[in-house]
């Protein structure tokens, strides 16, 4: 099977509009051209991708799967281009930062125009990335490659992890996030007990230290807290997290993550760094923004 030949653009605007018609408009083809693409592809692949009844197109369970994986390998390939596009247009004065939703860059857009006075000469441009296990893996472990930072949370443990280095601006406390439907919502702060009974999401013993001490002191001294571990931050989980009526690990900053969440403070010390992760050999240019967001955040360390 020659999979270059194989018309997957055809079967996501099927699968798409749900109807043959309109995505041969869409495709300025006919419907019957089309009718046999699809009959193609599915002889070709051995798959049923569609049930087709007088109501319209459903996909069936192989034709979602399919469809996922294509969507996401499509807009894969598109960030792959732009971030090609961003690497050919930048030029050494450039801060090229990347920005996803657990990695906003609303700390650095706040802080700029401090930065800017001094070092005026340097630009930045946001560079938007899917948070995925994958691209977190490759991006931070190449910082400097097409991603010169990325503001996120990070200790120790994460920077030998993801092979690449932190600067610390902020002590972020770590809070809860529940469903706007929650119970615990009406609250405007909470107290360990107020998580008894709960299923709390806490990331995998490793990840973290900060994490891993929450972990230790809830299954010690609260057993009352039921503890789910998952295994990566992304809207995904924010979603678990809102469709099961559990409680997520969260900060502040990611508030904005999902509509449907609130993310709540807790009477606890626990709390994660917060700032900007880089690679372990700056360039000259972000050793002089590194000193220059030094400065502006009060910090001496040399």
């Amino acid at each position: 099977m020659n999979i270059n030949n194989i018309p997957f653009t055809s079967f996501m605007r099927v699968a798409e509009a749900g109807s043959f018609n309109k995505a041969a408009e869409e495709l300025y083809i006919t419907s019957t051209a089309l009718i046999k693409q699809i009959n193609l592809l599915e002889n070709d692949l051995g798959l049923r991708l569609f049930e087709r009844t007088h109501r319209g197109l459903t996909l069936t369970k192989a034709g979602e799967s399919l469809y996922r994986d294509a969507r996401y390998i499509t807009d894969y390939c598109r960030e792959a281009v732009e971030r090609a596009k961003n690497a050919e247009l930048t030029r050494e004065q450039v801060i090229r930062i990347g920005t996803s939703p657990m990695t906003p860059a609303q700390l650095l857009t706040d802080l700029w125009p401090e930065i800017h006075k001094h070092c005026s000469d340097v630009s930045f441009q946001l560079v938007p990335f899917e948070n995925t296990p994958e691209n977190a893996r490759e991006i931070l472990k190449n910082l400097g490659d097409k991603i010169d930072v990325v503001a996120g949370v990070f200790d120790e443990t994460m920077l030998q992890l993801r092979e690449c280095d932190g600067f610390e601006i902020s002590k972020e406390p770590i809070c809860v996030a529940v469903s706007i439907y929650h119970p615990l919502a009406g609250k405007d702060k909470l107290t360990v007990e107020d998580l008894y009974g709960e299923t709390v999401m806490i990331m995998h013993r490793g990840w973290s230290r900060h994490m891993d001490d929450i972990r230790d002191d809830l299954t010690e001294h609260h057993p009352q807290i039921a503890l789910e571990t998952f295994d990566f931050y992304n809207v995904e989980a924010f979603n678990r997290c809102e469709q099961e009526k559990k409680a997520l690990l969260a900060i502040g900053k990611w508030s904005c993550v999902h509509p449907m969440l609130k993310v709540l403070p807790v009477e606890w010390h626990y709390a994660i760094p917060f700032g900007i992760l880089h690679s372990p050999t700056p360039t000259k240019m972000l050793a002089r923004f590194l000193a220059a967001l030094r400065q502006v955040t009060g910090d001496n360390e040399s």
